[in-house]
């Protein structure tokens, strides 16, 4: 073990790597900005200027963006016998850091090659690592070169031992062998989750690793117990694959999906934090969005419309405006003569194409570029090669396009929908033998708007006119799509999803035990079938960070109610409380317990049925205590209805009667679980009634 002066030598040597890190970063974002002039000035071509530019401007930007921060969270030193790195050591950080290109790197990227090994090498597979070495710096951290308080190093091979390997500079460190529970992973790791969401670079575990570096290729579905990262590991992935690929996903594009835009306000710092800015993040009702919402369905009704048996319903609605009824010759002008093509062969031309199934609208134009092939062939047989202004002439002929217009119309997804909705014979030929007379009624349109731009659409009605808009044409595909919370999306959510990753991959990311839509999957196999990955591998992660172990445990015990195969999740945080309240007046302990709760630092969250909300909230207000007060009090101080619960956390969660929130919905079982996990350091749990697990 090193003398206490050689680790204050060691410390003070990495301080001032620091502050030459903060040097180089400076002169890299002047050097950026300075390279947009030159760029564009030297470009071969304005168009070389215009893409050059953009490409300089965005990385100066990003530079520029870099929220404030450590610029390295750790080191590895390798053994002096590794075959490509021996004896060198490399800073890991957030982004890469040099003070010359061709200069060997102060900080290297985590997402490099050589990085890896920091969080895969073990004492059993050093993977050539003597030495890895992790900061700790002050909770809240600018990036001041005073907040680096100390290291731990762990010796992984059998080199020599570097100056100031020991314990940290904070006594907590550890020499040879595995990190001590109090040690700085650990204490990261526990660190309440208050504030926007953080990023995990320096804790990334080695099977969330191995899921951050899955290839480009590869669809990934991660089942992640509460607490276990599995959002924290989709970014991740993300950043990965926008920095080994950022020519391909430049162009591509990479979309990042989650439940509502509260969760994307959350997750908002993580990306830019990883160096990766401008990455669309979004609610998959934002990007389906043809309207605005401004009705509502009955829950049966809007379960039926996103069930996956309205794909075909809407296919045979579509398709129903193709046909060859009443079609007659077709005599195009040209000149003094009239070029024909005889009604039985136009129709045979519409069945070829139809049997085809491309998509509506491509359709339409593949039946005027045959028939327009069928005239030039006439045509060349008595005048020779024709010109292409011929051609063009031909496809925009009227006689053509009134045909076109008879036998395979162009139609809106509205007005197909809208017609779907509001006629009952058009809605029994489309649903023959797929909804049953009842459903089809619940389908229907109590009070049919007077054409569908009057039409009050619902969301369901939105995931409905996607489906439709993309079979008349495919959107756009994305190269990655990260997928969150996916087990509330239902079959047509997720064909909506499928279509903008025709050419992509995806990452799937959620929990079967917190679903909690009327829709929601009970298996990853469907809805991976659903997504157009039937083949995607499913990885769980069981091993949490956030929730504390006794709280874990509490909710593991609801497992068994709800019909799903989840394996049990574990907690490493073995701090935390959880106690039980027996109450004869609910309301009155309640108020106890935040009170109580209230003379401790953190966030309050009180958590109950949404039918109960009203009372509970009359309680709180009566004792003083009134969580939409704006004072420091009512700041800290939340009611939540048990219904918005999800992906909200607090340090402190007071859970009002589980029962009557087991009981509230069809899926009240799955919504407790989500309640029960809220709390990332203290769970009360208050009740009248006996417990529901």
């Amino acid at each position: 073990m090193t003398s206490r002066p050689a680790l204050t030598d060691a410390l003070r040597a990495e301080r001032a790597h620091h502050d030459d890190c903060r040097t180089a970063l400076a002169a890299m974002i002047e050097g950026a900005a300075e390279q947009v002039v030159i760029g564009e000035d030297v470009s071969a071509s304005g168009a070389d200027a215009e893409v050059l530019g953009y490409q300089l401007r965005s990385q100066a930007k990003a530079l520029r963006e870099l929220p404030p921060g450590p610029l390295f969270f750790g080191r590895l030193d390798f053994a002096r016998d590794h075959p490509e790195h021996g004896g060198l050591p490399f800073h890991l950080g957030r982004l890469r850091i040099t003070e010359r290109p061709a200069a060997p790197p102060l900080v290297v990227d985590w997402r490099a090659p050589v990085s890896r090994a920091f969080y895969q090498a073990s004492a059993r597979d050093p993977q050539g690592v003597a030495v890895r070495r992790r900061f700790g710096w002050a909770p809240g951290s600018t990036g001041e070169t005073a907040d680096l308080t100390g290291f731990e190093d762990e010796h992984l091979g059998d080199g020599a031992e570097p100056p100031g390997a020991g314990p940290s500079e904070d006594g907590s460190g550890v020499g040879a062998g595995a990190l001590r529970p109090d040690g700085i992973v650990a204490r990261e790791l526990e660190r309440p989750r208050v504030g926007p969401m953080r990023d995990i670079a320096a804790t990334i575990q080695p099977e969330q690793d191995d899921l951050v570096r899955a290839a480009l290729a590869d669809s990934v579905c991660v089942q992640g117990a509460p607490g276990t990262g599995k959002t924290a590991v989709g970014l991740h992935r993300a950043a990965y694959l926008l920095y080994t690929h950022p020519k391909r996903l430049q162009r591509a594009g990479l979309l990042i999906l989650g439940p509502n835009r509260t969760f994307l306000a959350y997750i908002s710092e993580v990306l830019p934090a990883l160096g990766e800015s401008g990455v669309r993040q979004s609610t998959l009702l934002d990007e389906i969005a043809r309207h605005p919402v401004t009705g509502t369905d009955p829950v049966p009704t809007a379960a039926l419309k996103h069930d996956p048996r309205m794909a075909e319903v809407l296919r045979r609605a579509l398709y129903a405006h193709v046909g060859t009824d009443g079609v007659s010759d077709l005599a195009v002008p040209d000149g003094s003569y009239r070029w024909r093509v005889r009604a039985a062969e136009l129709a045979a031309i519409v069945r070829e194409v139809r049997a085809e199934e491309p998509p509506y609208a491509v359709g339409r134009e593949r039946v005027r570029t045959r028939v327009v092939r069928r005239l030039r062939a006439l045509a060349e047989r008595r005048t020779g090669v024709l010109p292409a202004a011929w051609v063009r002439r031909m496809e925009h002929a009227r006689p053509l396009t009134a045909q076109l217009d008879l036998v395979w119309p162009k139609v809106r997804p509205e007005e197909v929908l809208a017609q779907l909705l509001t006629d009952k014979e058009v809605l029994a030929r489309s649903a023959r033998g797929l909804l049953e007379p009842g459903e089809q009624e619940a389908l229907l349109w109590a009070r049919p708007p007077r054409s569908f731009k009057s039409a009050r659409w619902s969301a369901a009605d939105l995931v409905l006119l996607d489906e439709l808009s993309g079979l008349i044409e495919h959107p756009e595909s994305y190269g990655h799509i990260v997928v969150d919370e996916a087990q509330d999306l239902s079959p047509m959510e997720c064909r909506a999803i499928a279509r903008r990753a025709v050419f992509g991959s995806l990452t799937v990311l959620g929990d079967l035990a917190q679903g909690t839509a009327p829709w929601a999957a009970r298996d990853w196999s469907a809805q991976l079938r659903h997504l157009g990955r039937p083949d995607a591998a499913v990885v769980s992660l069981t091993t949490g960070f956030r929730v504390p172990a006794a709280v874990v445990g509490l909710a593991n015990r609801l497992l068994a109610r709800l019909e799903v195969a989840v394996p049990p999740a574990r907690s490493l945080r073995a701090d935390g409380e959880l106690t039980l309240h027996p109450a004869e007046d609910v309301l009155a302990t309640t108020v106890a317990a935040a009170r109580r709760a209230l003379t401790r630092e953190g966030s309050v969250g009180v958590i109950a049925a949404d039918p109960d909300v009203p009372a509970v909230a009359r309680a709180l207000t009566d004792a003083g205590l009134d969580p939409a007060a704006p004072d420091a009090l009512g700041a800290r101080l939340t009611l939540v209805p048990a219904s918005v619960a999800k992906g909200l956390e607090y340090d402190h969660v007071i859970a009002v009667e589980p029962a009557a929130v087991a009981e509230a919905e069809a899926r009240g079982a799955h919504r407790l679980y989500v309640v029960l996990t809220r709390a990332v350091s203290r769970l009360d749990v208050v009740h009248g009634r006996p417990l529901p697990f």
